[in-house]
């Protein structure tokens, strides 16, 4: 596979009791798929893994690989509170016949950098599948640095991107720096993409293009064709709703985002809750706001 261009964090569509809605799943990557994504990451932060079992997380993954066929990459999120638990699920993606596996820390517990990386070691090396780092010290509380990175990469060869969610661009240079080509390198941050690419990334796993498919792959494409001033105008335009993806409720937010573009539901599993009150008024202005000034794609 190749690790290039926009790949969308699917979110989890639920229905109204809260059971996976595998009938909309198919059309929501449709939709993505036409405006041009080349690969799709369920069972992420955004898919609300934390929520779904390891059954409905196999049923997920065979309705995306039924849906996509071989027209765009499956990269299954891999995602537990233990490391055996994130093997079986590398295990489960592999059988299910995803192309590769997006890996992250381990939840709740904050390992230290020896504990951290015999997590990885043991998860990168459960399949043979091609494997991203997602490192996101922000939300987990660990950080696997760029000489942590490149350890784990001459210790194994299907190690092959990492997303990069630490929200400070310079780390797309020190990996570069240290690294060259060796691992793709994709932005985790949706208000970081335009600087990420400018410092050499080549990859974006985005969240807002859940709701925006076409505005996304466009700011995307861009930016790495080297045309900075038209990216502006629609850099400008996304921003406000770029970072609903890097607040604490950003998978509220972008359902609700998807809700108010007709591209999904805001239903979201339990212990998060729909938005209300004060605070779902003031997203709702921001959103209606930018959608009213939706630029021609």
């Amino acid at each position: 596979m190749k690790w290039e261009g926009v790949f969308p964090a699917v979110t989890t569509p639920f229905r109204e009791d809260l059971s996976l809605d595998l009938d909309f799943l198919p059309r929501h990557l449709e939709a993505m798929l036409a405006a041009g994504c080349r690969g799709f990451v369920p069972l992420g932060s955004l898919g609300e893994s934390a929520t779904l079992s390891l059954p409905e997380k196999e049923r997920v993954l065979a309705a995306c690989r039924t849906a996509l066929g071989t027209r765009a990459a499956l990269v299954a999120g891999v995602a537990a509170l233990s490391t055996a638990e994130a093997v079986a699920t590398a295990r489960l993606a592999r059988d299910r016949g995803c192309d590769g596996l997006m890996v992250l820390p381990p939840y709740v517990y904050r390992t230290d950098r020896r504990e951290t990386l015999a997590h990885f070691d043991a998860v990168i090396a459960a399949t043979e599948l091609p494997c991203m780092l997602y490192n996101n010290p922000i939300a987990y509380g660990t950080d696997v640095l760029p000489e942590d990175l490149a350890l784990l990469a001459a210790r194994h060869r299907n190690l092959a991107a990492v997303k990069e969610s630490s929200a400070d661009v310079r780390r797309v240079t020190a990996i570069r720096a240290l690294l060259g080509p060796r691992l793709a390198l994709f932005v985790g941050v949706d208000d970081l993409i335009v600087e990420g690419i400018a410092a050499g990334a080549v990859g974006w796993i985005a969240g807002l293009v859940n709701a925006l498919p076409r505005e996304s792959v466009r700011l995307f494409d861009l930016v790495a064709g080297g045309r900075a001033g038209e990216a502006r105008a629609l850099y400008e335009w996304f921003l406000p709703l770029l970072r609903l993806d890097v607040v604490p409720k950003f998978v509220q937010l972008i359902k609700l985002v998807q809700q108010e573009c007709g591209i999904g539901s805001e239903r979201v599993r339990p212990p998060r809750l729909v938005l209300e009150g004060a605070e779902r008024a003031e997203a709702l202005s921001v959103i209606r706001e930018r959608l009213a000034r939706r630029p021609g794609v």
